[in-house]
């Protein structure tokens, strides 16, 4: 009997590097990131504003403008297609159709000169030709697809008649309108209070299940990734310092960073007096710590860290530490 063969990604980054040369500098704000992303999964992006995130969101769609640019070397496979060598109009077709996007902010993200119906049915007439009355009844559906109630009255609607929840949903409405094989969802909760963001993650478990689409979530908040993701891909200083199964990362974080994080996690019963925060700030791309780039908000931080940049090892869990490397015991201390 011939064993049954591991499914080939849906989405292969490999070594992407995006930097902005400006002025000041050249910020490297992705630096050698690599990752995959298999067909149904949902794998979240975390770490701090400035980390690289979004612009590794942008990157995947080649939606970079100068002074930025990806750099050569970079390959990001979509269903065996590298996008970095493709030529733009084929780029633009996948666009919204095979890859979609939910940006942070539907208000800026909606046009607030036409109603919220005529933006979703215009995904359909653009990437599947529909005509206008076919377009605007797709409209309908994905607006009550998306839980917004009496779909046909809303549809008619200006973003700015809306609440934040309900744009929300409208920009997922969009994304999903052409049922996409990924979509990527930049901090689609963050402007959220905590209920609402309760509803726009279960709708899109929900909405997962239902098309089979596999997603990146970008977020700041662990709790986002322990909710929703399988596997969880931890960024700082524009690259990822730790990759494991979401269970497996809280249970066992490997990274200084990691623990950080974590230990800022509010808990209940926990006062706000008690939290632990991580010291400093996430450096400038055009200045990056020379060695680990934690080093300096590290409490465990020795001499090898400031002259030997750590290498993320292969495996399911990796830590770009190098007292992981060693099989050293990590255990973030806190700071006066």
């Amino acid at each position: 009997m011939t064993a049954p063969t591991a499914p080939s990604p849906l989405l292969r980054v490999e070594h992407l590097r995006t930097y902005f040369h400006t002025r000041s500098g050249i910020a490297r704000a992705v630096d050698d990131v690599s990752f995959d992303v298999y067909p149904g999964e949902t794998i979240g992006v975390v770490g701090e504003s400035g980390s690289g995130k979004s612009v590794t969101a942008l990157s995947l769609l080649r939606l970079i403008d100068p002074p930025g640019r990806i750099e050569a070397g970079s390959r990001i496979i979509f269903e065996g297609r590298d996008l970095l060598t493709a030529p733009e109009e084929d780029v633009r077709r996948i666009r919204g159709n095979r890859i979609s996007m939910v940006f942070q902010e539907p208000m800026t993200a909606l046009n607030p000169v036409f109603t919220v119906g005529d933006q979703v049915a215009e995904v359909a007439r653009v990437h599947d030709r529909a005509s206008r009355k076919a377009a605007w009844e797709r409209a309908v559906e994905m607006l009550s697809l998306v839980g917004i109630p009496s779909p046909r009255e809303r549809a008619l609607q200006y973003p700015h008649e809306m609440s934040g929840g309900m744009r929300q949903r409208v920009l997922i409405a969009m994304a999903l309108v052409m049922r996409p094989a990924l979509l990527i969802a930049d901090e689609p909760t963050t402007a959220l209070d905590v209920t609402i963001q309760a509803q726009i993650l279960e709708l899109l478990a929900d909405l997962q299940q239902k098309f089979g689409t596999a997603i990146v979530l970008i977020t700041h908040d662990l709790g986002v990734v322990a909710e929703v993701a399988s596997r969880a891909l931890v960024m700082y200083g524009g690259q990822v310092v730790e990759r494991a199964p979401v269970r497996e990362l809280f249970a066992n974080p490997k990274h200084p960073y990691t623990q950080g994080l974590l230990r800022a996690m509010p808990r209940v019963g926990q006062g706000l007096d008690r939290l632990v925060t991580i010291p400093g700030t996430v450096p400038a791309p055009t200045a990056w710590p020379t060695g680990c780039r934690f080093r300096d908000r590290c409490p465990l931080a020795f001499d090898r860290c400031a002259t030997e940049a750590p290498m993320l090892p292969d495996g399911a869990h990796g830590a770009r530490c190098h007292l992981a490397e060693a099989g050293t015991p990590v255990a973030f201390a806190d700071r006066a």
